[in-house]
């Protein structure tokens, strides 16, 4: 991230859904984080692990702001500067939602190989 101090979405750039997603959030959101595939970057330097990284999609940012999963998609959208946005990633952390939504989580990223998308390996 280096001296910029922005908030960087680490995601599988070897899965086509996972493009697909960071796509459709660059062409919806008003706000998109700083993305980058995560077998791209110095993972060590963020303190994650391959294993971290593959598992889920990683948010990082300023002041110790770390997050992953569900939890990661629902900052982003909290970070909107829509109304609706910022609504919708509140009340995916909020109990009981956020339950829901990191269980959908890994029913999709275990099943992510099988869903739409492209499947080739992206740096952005």
């Amino acid at each position: 991230m280096g001296s910029t101090n922005r908030v960087l979405l680490l995601f599988d750039g070897e899965c086509g859904f996972c493009q697909l997603c960071v796509n459709t959030g660059r062409r919806l959101l008003p706000y998109m984080p700083a993305v980058r595939a995560w077998q791209f970057v110095d993972l060590a330097g963020f303190g994650l692990t391959r294993e971290q990284a593959a598992a889920s999609v990683q948010l990082i940012g300023p002041d110790g702001l770390r997050a992953q999963g569900a939890r990661a998609v629902a900052l982003v959208l909290a970070l909107q500067p829509v109304a609706r946005w910022r609504a919708t990633g509140r009340l995916m952390l909020a109990p009981p939602l956020s339950w829901l939504a990191e269980a959908g989580y890994r029913v999709v990223s275990r099943y992510r190989r099988r869903l739409p998308g492209r499947h080739t390996l992206s740096p952005h």
